[in-house]
């Protein structure tokens, strides 16, 4: 039998119940995604069908405490965005929108009200979000100031700009909107809620990678807001930092199953094809690739399960999250490249699923933080010079 990508047994650092939670998630990756993802993704179309089903795996907004929310540890957490994306890393990204970005803004950076208000129908599934930070000019300098503009006017607020790459906003109930304050120059967060007149979305078009994910345009003309939508605890980018520091660590969990599922389809090919009358897995080149690719996949997968041991004990900072992620999408990068070429010309058809992994590892690759702007944080942390300009 090939052998468990989870080489090293990381899934029995969880309890039992954990563990079969775990592999509820899996189960039902295979059983309900893995035989209709290709055709979705061939499409560009998001499986609504599936929103059931995942909402009875009861992991949207996995790591909060209270509000509806399952409060379990950020290492299940990662390990469930890992196992996500091992099967496919649209799904994954779907969820670390709706379940890590959106949720996790209201948790984070909403009062005691607006938690009560949105999550115990966010974690049911019964309302879906989505999050609104980067912009078609402003991507890795949102923290330098966004373009987009919220301005009080009585008891309300009104935001006015664009955001882009917004995964979920086409079809989300509610879209958390970061746009800087034009009176005091910050950051502030508002829950837009679907229908809101003057909110607007086109998805973009012609992706080449994570086609599945819905991602658009938005525009905001004049958008009114009650102030009872703002997010209360959210009163600069440090606090939007504060998400995204979270969200970077389920980033890296998810190139490490984007790398596993190429991984697993390569090495179940390996053992099947075979050349000169024989498995090509039995060729020394063949099993070089596939151990280079485990490697790889053990070695960030290892890194991931102690950063979230340091976010279950309070310790992860910025460079914690920002070195896990450049580290595994590099070498995630690299794994995928390695399955598609174990699989020669079969490498680019879809029927054997790793070229799906080697595009949608390009989007992986860039979001949450560009491997620069990652570099630049870690290499901040440890000389103490900042690089950024």
């Amino acid at each position: 039998m090939p052998a468990d990508a989870d080489f090293y047994a990381l899934e029995l650092l969880l309890d039992d119940q954990d563990r079969t939670l775990l592999h509820r998630v899996r189960a039902f990756m295979a059983k309900e995604v893995q035989p209709i993802i290709n055709h979705y993704w061939t499409r560009a179309r998001f499986p609504h069908e599936l929103l059931p089903g995942l909402a009875e795996l009861h992991i949207a907004g996995l790591p909060y405490a209270g509000y509806g929310c399952p409060g379990k540890s950020p290492l299940l957490d990662g390990m469930v965005a890992m196992e996500l994306a091992r099967t496919d890393p649209s799904i994954a990204t779907f969820m670390g929108v709706h379940g890590g970005l959106a949720m996790g803004s209201i948790y984070l950076c909403g009062s005691e009200e607006q938690k009560r208000r949105w999550l115990p129908a966010m974690a049911r599934m019964e309302l879906l979000g989505a999050f609104g930070l980067t912009e078609p000019e402003v991507g890795s300098g949102a923290s330098r100031g966004l373009a987009t503009t919220a301005r009080r006017d009585g008891d309300a607020w009104v935001l006015a700009g664009h955001k882009k790459w917004i995964g979920n906003a086409s079809f989300a109930d509610l879209t958390v909107i970061w746009a800087r304050d034009v009176d005091d120059g910050q950051v502030k967060g508002f829950v837009v809620e679907a229908g809101t007149p003057g909110f607007a979305t086109e998805n973009l078009q012609d992706k080449i990678a994570l086609r599945v994910v819905q991602n658009a345009l938005i525009t905001l003309e004049d958008v009114r807001i009650p102030e009872a939508n703002r997010l209360q605890a959210a009163t600069s980018f440090r606090d939007t930092a504060e998400v995204l520091r979270m969200t970077r660590a389920g980033v890296a969990w998810m190139a490490v199953g984007c790398a596993r599922g190429a991984y697993e389809h390569a090495l179940a090919y390996a053992c099947e094809r075979e050349q000169f009358g024989r498995p090509i897995g039995g060729f020394q080149l063949v099993q070089d690739l596939l151990v280079r690719m485990l490697g790889n996949i053990t070695a960030s997968a290892c890194l991931c399960a102690r950063l979230s041991q340091l976010q279950a004990a309070g310790l992860a900072a910025d460079e914690h999250a920002s070195l896990a992620k450049a580290f595994c999408t590099v070498r995630m990068r690299e794994t995928v490249g390695w399955a598609r070429e174990l699989l020669g010309g079969n490498g680019i058809l879809l029927e054997h699923h790793v070229g799906r992994f080697v595009a949608d590892a390009e989007a992986i690759y860039s979001y949450e933080g560009t491997r620069e702007i990652n570099t630049l944080i870690v290499g901040r942390a440890i000389t103490g010079l900042s690089a950024f300009v």
